[in-house]
């Protein structure tokens, strides 16, 4: 069964929402960006705020997604990515009294199991449009989840200025997601009103 089926009677309604959620997602991943970059990386208790709130974030997001798209137990890879990022934000907690390689540790065991549920949750709701991004990103989140966790062996410190990027791209792909959808929308709508003409 496709996701319009289970979830949404109306195909268009889920579009909208994911619409939304996609802007929504890529507006406070790059305000979060600019924050990092900007001052984060010059303000210690700043960045670690920072690096508290991206998952909890997500955990709040995916929750709100789900919940709209059905609920939590019609979104199952929602409600573990929920689940997921809340236990990383109680883990980045206690790993930021151990220092940023424990921290950075942390990030990469998060960016592979939210990154493989993402794309999970991207193939569930294909039908619905543009998922190809999600898919791309958790693809993408997953692989950065690697070369954290081996960033995070290195001699070298790590920072807050070491997620941003990883953030960005995150940011880029919920951006595609709603530009496509968006494009999507207005040729269904052209396409509507030219049957509507034709007749």
């Amino acid at each position: 069964m496709t996701y319009q089926a289970t979830r949404h009677p109306d195909p268009a309604a889920a579009a909208l929402w994911l619409r939304r959620y996609s802007f929504l997602r890529a507006g406070v991943s790059i305000a979060w960006v600019v924050a990092a970059l900007a001052v984060g990386r010059h303000m210690p208790p700043l960045a670690a705020a920072l690096l508290v709130a991206y998952p909890l974030w997500d955990a709040i997001a995916n929750v709100i997604d789900a919940r709209k798209s059905g609920g939590l137990a019609a979104n199952p890879s929602q409600a573990f990515n929920a689940v997921v990022s809340l236990v990383t934000t109680l883990a980045v907690v206690a790993a930021l009294d151990r220092g940023p390689h424990a921290v950075l540790g942390v990030y990469g065991v998060w960016a592979i199991f939210s990154g493989l549920l993402q794309l999970a949750t991207g193939l569930r709701r294909w039908g619905v449009g543009a998922q190809w991004a999600m898919v791309l990103s958790g693809a993408q989140s997953a692989l950065a989840g690697a070369f954290f966790i081996k960033r995070a062996a290195d001699a070298a410190i790590p920072g807050v200025a070491d997620i941003a990027p990883y953030a960005a791209f995150g940011a880029f792909y919920f951006f595609v997601s709603a530009i496509w959808l968006t494009i999507r929308h207005v040729r269904g709508q052209r396409e509507s009103r030219a049957e509507i003409g034709a007749r």
